[in-house]
């Protein structure tokens, strides 16, 4: 695993990957490339990942913490938009975010997973990643509190965002029962009012590779005859 210039955004990005035997062998990289108050802030997460246990104990437990309940969605926009079409244009702006930094998205996973998002912001300037990461704190500390009641060690990943920038997160309403939140969320520049587009990347523009193969969302393989 490489570190980029930023590493703390890529560690968080790895510790809410789902867990496999790569990630579990990465651990002590991880932690080496950390500054010792964040390594203390993220034990939590890192004790339940090292704790020995059976590997597919760990990835029922991601499941069951994050894909099955969706308070806790690692989605940026499903706590803001639900379904809603605005999540849809929501996602196709943070799209275009990650092209006008020169990435392209290599992966099957959506523009507001957010693991994907916080390795884009590890590869971008940083006065970038900040301003970002105040755009996102909002949704992301809700996401945090949540886990927090639930006495999830993974909201200590989130504690660690709260920390990085200078923007106080604002609580969020509640969606009513039954209903989508409309309310509109932008990262980056504000839109033009036109509908914008995906376009190709420049030549020089770096993918964004991650976690392509994430055994969750594999295709079934063909019954056998």
């Amino acid at each position: 695993m490489t570190m980029p210039a930023t590493p703390v955004y890529a560690v968080l990005s790895a510790l809410l990957a789902y867990p496999d035997a790569e990630l579990l062998a990465a651990l002590p990289e991880l932690r080496a490339a950390l500054e010792p108050a964040r390594r203390a802030e993220l034990e939590p997460v890192f004790a339940l990942l090292e704790s020995g246990g059976d590997l597919i104990e760990l990835q029922e437990q991601y499941v069951a913490t994050f894909d099955r309940r969706p308070a806790h969605s690692l989605h940026l926009f499903e706590h803001i938009h639900g379904e809603s079409r605005d999540r849809g244009q929501a996602m196709v702006d943070l799209r275009e975010e990650y092209l006008r930094h020169g990435l392209v998205l290599d992966t099957t996973e959506l523009p507001d997973y957010v693991p994907l998002f916080l390795e884009f912001l590890a590869q971008i300037p940083p006065p970038a990643a900040a301003a970002l990461l105040g755009d996102a704190i909002h949704v992301l500390a809700r996401i945090g509190g949540k886990l927090a009641e639930a006495g999830s060690p993974y909201a200590a990943v989130f504690e660690v965002l709260r920390g990085l920038t200078d923007t106080v997160p604002q609580p969020l309403p509640e969606p009513p029962e039954g209903e989508l939140e409309e309310t509109m969320v932008t990262f980056g520049p504000g839109a033009s009012g036109t509908e914008p587009v995906l376009r190709p990347a420049a030549p020089a523009a770096q993918p964004v590779h991650f976690y392509d193969t994430d055994p969750r969302r594999a295709p079934a393989a063909p019954a056998q005859r």
